[in-house]
Order: C-alpha cells, then sequence, then structure tokens
C-alpha cells in the first residue's frame, strides 16, 4: 500500500500535470477549429471600420417594373391580400432572394421589402392595377461579409452561429490564460502582459471615446 497521500507534493504534481495537458489540449484544438471564425470577425472588424477602403459606397441599384395577378391585392371580410403569393411571385419573376422583412398594405398600394446581407429588393404595388415598380440594390462581397460580421438581415440560424464563435474566442482566451498559470517561467511576463493590454483598451475607452 502506498504511503503517499492524495494531497502529497507528488501528487499534486501529477494532478497538476494532467489538467495543464487537458488545458493545453482544448486550448490548441479550441483555437483551431475557430481559426477561421477569428480570421473572419478579425478581418471583417477593419472593413467594417474603414468601409470606403473597399469601395462600399459605390452600390448596382436595378429598377423593373411589371404587374401581378389582381385578385391577390383584392381584400374583403372573407380574405386577405395573398401576401405569400406576392412575394413568392416578385421572388421568382426577378431572381430576388433575402426575407421579406416588411409587407405593408394600406388603400392604395402595397409595399414588399427583401433583405439580405448586402442586398435589399424594395417593391412598390397599385392595388388597383397591379403594376408595380422594383428597386433592387446590391453591394459588393465586402458589404456582404460585413453584414455578416453584424449579422444583419442573415437570419435566426446565422445569428446562433455568432452567439457559438463568440463563445468559442472567449473559450479559447480563458484556456490560455489559465494555461499561463502552468508556465512558471513567464507567468509573471503572461500575466502584466495581459494587465498591460486590459488596461490600454480600458484608458482607449475613457480618453479617446468622445
Amino acid at each position: 500500500m502506498s504511503d503517499e497521500s492524495p494531497a502529497s507534493p507528488a501528487a499534486s504534481r501529477r494532478l497538476g500535470s494532467r489538467i495543464a495537458a487537458t488545458v493545453r489540449w482544448l486550448h490548441i484544438y479550441l483555437s483551431m477549429f475557430g481559426f477561421a471564425t477569428i480570421l473572419f470577425f478579425s478581418a471583417t472588424g477593419i472593413t467594417l471600420n474603414h468601409p470606403t477602403w473597399f469601395g462600399l459606397d459605390a452600390d448596382h441599384v436595378d429598377d423593373v417594373s411589371g404587374a401581378i395577378e389582381r385578385e391577390w391585392l383584392q381584400s374583403s371580410a372573407e380574405r386577405a391580400v395573398d401576401q405569400l403569393a406576392i412575394a413568392e411571385f416578385l421572388r421568382s419573376q426577378h431572381r430576388l432572394h433575402g426575407a421579406v422583412r416588411e409587407f405593408r398594405v394600406d388603400e392604395f398600394e402595397c409595399f414588399v421589402a427583401f433583405k439580405g446581407p448586402g442586398y435589399a429588393a424594395d417593391a412598390f404595388i397599385d392595388r388597383a392595377t397591379g403594376k408595380y415598380q422594383l428597386t433592387v440594390s446590391q453591394h459588393g462581397a465586402v458589404a456582404v461579409l460585413n453584414d455578416l460580421h453584424k449579422g444583419r438581415d442573415s437570419g435566426r440560424w446565422w445569428s446562433l452561429v455568432i452567439d457559438l464563435s463568440a463563445g468559442l474566442m472567449a473559450l479559447s482566451a480563458v484556456t490560455g490564460l489559465v494555461l499561463l498559470f502552468y508556465l512558471k517561467r513567464r507567468r509573471v511576463a503572461g500575466l502584466v502582459t495581459a494587465l498591460v493590454g486590459t488596461t490600454a483598451i480600458i484608458a482607449a475607452y475613457v480618453w479617446l471615446v468622445p
């Protein structure tokens, strides 16, 4: 029977080594799994901060017109305006994409807005005649990436991807900090560096943000 108690120095060292190995494994593979995510949000942080560097002020706009079935636009006590038929007709007729973010009906016209990352399509439809005017605005690839960064008009599933990505980056940072405590030669220098970096970002907010 071993005389070594669970709290003995040797047992504590072995436990510390196992924890350090686990944390190192987590840090490495969390960082590698999230490599593309970290790179994406880092790069789009720059494009968001400097949109004019990438020609984002140049939009491609198309104006088209047409007509739809007038019966879809009629409403009565028994039935309402057929919003689904109208939206699907416009989508198929003009190859629109994005989700329908707004469908507004008044006495004289209907307004339908399709929205997606870097994309918008707005249709004004005359209820009396069925004629419509459609404006489609498309931005470049960088604008699409910027909207994905912000989660703008990208749907609830992409919003979940952003949440998971944020959690992944937070775990990567925390495991890196925990791992530092097991590196005796670099512990003090690493903690001082982290403190300086944290102080710098707080100071930038206090002194540089109007």
